[in-house]
């Protein structure tokens, strides 16, 4: 019963019509509803064709009462921080992110993992409150999961971001906190669709599609925020290290840059940003996304490249002091 629901073989009153993820996608995508965790189903508006106005609300005690103003109070205030970049070059795009969860003054956890794969061509960097950012990311790869096994392709980056921005404009105004830029690459549809994905269950008995090559593919950086807002672009840095990183990645930042270039960019842009921003540190995760997938590099401890630099100073002021003794006649 719940494979038949997943694969959309029963009608079932969870299924509601979608808006069509892009210009080139099809305008059959269905919104799902199977996880519903006791929340309220989706309102219609015959205005609109019968398209949902509202997703994943949760319910409230008096929820017919419920005013987003109104919201429940923390028994204290939390103040989040963090330092998350992705930037587009010539060898594909890159994500890279401290591992620093902070409750207030309060370092909750040293080793979070803030950059979370989606499929094999996108990661998503999260900045905002912990749960909120955990919740989204597991709704978001479940709807993509669900549009690739029905479809038989996998929705593209911005049709990805698009279907995120729709699911998190209601909440606009409440204080649900989260910030995620996607970080992918959009590869050209064949004859086939997604029928020569791996991931794919191959026995099952879905026709694949012809579908046109997609002039948007390429590498994509978009981000989406809890109030429904989507920006694409060729440099984001999120988070309140953010403007250190920008500091680093503004100077260094160009298109031609190689490979190693780029990581080393990285690094140092969330370097320099744990360094002087107190709610970021302990650790560095980068990721590589091209044509072939992403690609993670092992984790490196910022406490050793804190040395590194340090020892670098160092060498600098010793060859600046040998250099005046040497100009010095007395």
């Amino acid at each position: 019963m719940a494979l038949e629901d997943i694969c959309s073989f029963k009608d079932t009153s969870g299924h509601h019509k979608w808006f069509p993820a892009s210009p080139l996608e099809d305008t059959s995508f269905n919104l799902s509803d199977y996880y519903n965790l006791g929340w309220r189903r989706q309102k219609k508006s015959e205005r609109n064709s019968g398209v949902p106005l509202h997703f994943f609300t949760p319910t409230l005690p008096n929820s017919a009462h419920f005013n987003h103003s109104a919201t429940v109070r923390r028994p204290f205030p939390l103040s989040h921080g963090t330092t998350t970049l992705g930037f587009i070059f010539q060898g594909g795009v890159i994500a890279a992110a401290d591992t620093r969860a902070s409750a207030g003054g309060l370092v909750a956890c040293p080793f979070v993992h803030k950059i979370t794969p989606i499929h094999s061509h996108l990661v998503v960097t999260s900045s905002g409150s912990g749960a909120d950012c955990m919740l989204w990311e597991r709704i978001l790869a479940r709807e993509i999961r669900l549009y690739q096994l029905r479809h038989r392709r996998r929705l593209s980056i911005i049709g990805t971001a698009k279907l995120l921005s729709f699911m998190l404009h209601p909440f606009k105004g409440t204080e649900v906190c989260v910030a995620l830029t996607l970080c992918g690459w959009d590869k050209e549809a064949d004859n086939s669709g997604c029928a020569n994905d791996s991931s794919l269950p191959v026995n099952q008995d879905v026709t694949a599609m012809t579908h046109p090559a997609s002039p948007n593919s390429g590498p994509k950086l978009i981000y989406v925020c809890s109030d429904g807002a989507r920006l694409h672009g060729d440099i984001f840095s999120v988070g309140s290290g953010s403007p250190y990183a920008y500091g680093v990645l503004d100077g260094g930042m160009r298109w031609s840059l190689g490979k190693e270039e780029a990581i080393s960019l990285a690094r140092e842009a969330v370097f320099r940003a744990t360094h002087r921003d107190a709610y970021s540190g302990n650790n560095v995760d980068l990721f590589h996304i091209t044509a072939q997938g992403w690609s993670q590099r092992q984790r490196e401890d910022l406490k050793e490249e804190y040395y590194r630099d340090m020892e670098k100073r160092a060498k600098i002021v010793e060859e600046r002091k040998r250099a005046t003794e040497l100009n010095d006649p007395r």
